[in-house]
């Protein structure tokens, strides 16, 4: 029998624990139930990640390869070329990607570069796709400027509960994301935020950044869920790896709280086995991105994508088709 219950935004962090700890195979059930009732199992959205500018970044985000403050040796690049962009989104509609997701390493867009942004959401509108970005804090001009072009998405992930936040970023506070998060959805652009599992944080911080974006006046429209890849010479460089187990419980727990939301399962696939993926999309995940590079970071090659997806009996979402039932 399907789930009717209706979607909420009041839960509380007991129900939210209550859930997060229930035997395994029972929380399995409940979240693959929920997806049941709202998408189609067997479908997954595939969306294609750019960096359209790299390196360079004022924040310190500790997991963070680009920042400039923490100590990872990636090279600032300028803004790159439009027609460049563009050539990128075309392979990657090929390829079969229906959102193409464009990200700079900014603490926020500077006005010089706003015409170029404009351009680059225009023109992956024209071919078809839905449009994505991810640029830092925007203010509310910006946030205008990027609508009126056609943007779908914003992307700005909160990345962790607001308690364990300053030990992750101290260039910004968990209160400037809800902001930004905030301010875009009000404008009428689609909201993209998630998380990273396995920064050192304790399970309740888990919990309490999914109930975060839960209980935010609309739940965000896709919720990417990263598992951190431990970069060389960041702050995080040495952290324990999250145990698979945690991580999908995560996964069912995004989908339960967020019965609507497209649950991306984000970075850090490549060290996750096929049999994790799988177990991930019965909890509910049903977006990942495609190609072999996120931003800065490796990402499994489409044909073993699409070898997995085989074995599992998975279609990707067509251009226009959200999955929703």
């Amino acid at each position: 029998m399907l789930d009717t219950a209706p979607i909420r935004q009041d839960w509380t962090r007991e129900e939210a624990e209550a859930l997060y700890n229930l035997p395994f195979m029972d929380l399995l059930f409940q979240a693959q139930t929920v997806h049941r009732a709202h998408f189609d199992p067997n479908q997954v959205q595939m969306s294609k990640l750019l960096s359209i500018k790299t390196g360079g970044c004022p924040e310190d985000c500790a997991y963070c390869s680009q920042s400039a403050r923490n100590g990872a040796k990636l090279s600032a690049a300028k803004l790159i070329e439009v027609e460049k962009v563009l050539a990128e989104a075309r392979k990657a509609k090929e390829a079969g990607a229906t959102r193409y997701c464009m990200g700079a390493a900014w603490r926020s867009p500077k006005d010089r570069d706003m015409d170029a942004l404009e351009a680059m959401v225009h023109g992956v509108k024209e071919l078809g796709m839905e449009t994505c970005m991810t640029l830092g804090m925007l203010d509310d001009n910006q946030v205008i400027r990027l609508r009126d072009a056609g943007l779908d998405y914003y992307n700005h992930n909160i990345d962790t509960s607001e308690r364990y936040y300053s030990e992750i970023i101290t260039t910004r506070t968990f209160a400037d994301r809800i902001d930004t998060l905030n301010r875009v959805r009000e404008a009428g652009i689609k909201v993209c935020a998630g998380g990273i599992i396995g920064m050192g944080e304790k399970q309740m911080d888990r919990i309490d950044m999914l109930l975060a974006l839960a209980t935010l006046k609309e739940h965000p429209d896709s919720v990417p869920i990263n598992q951190l890849i431990a970069i060389p010479d960041t702050p995080l460089a040495d952290v324990e790896q999250i145990d698979p187990i945690e991580f999908v419980r995560t996964i069912a727990l995004a989908r339960i709280l967020m019965p609507k939301s497209h649950v991306r399962l984000s970075a850090g696939r490549t060290e996750m086995t096929d049999e994790m993926q799988a177990m991930c999309f019965f909890a509910g995940a049903n977006s990942i991105f495609v190609g072999d590079t996120l931003l800065t970071a490796d990402n499994p090659e489409e044909d073993k994508d699409a070898a997995l997806f085989a074995r599992l009996g998975i279609r990707a979402m067509a251009l226009g088709d959200d999955g929703a039932r």
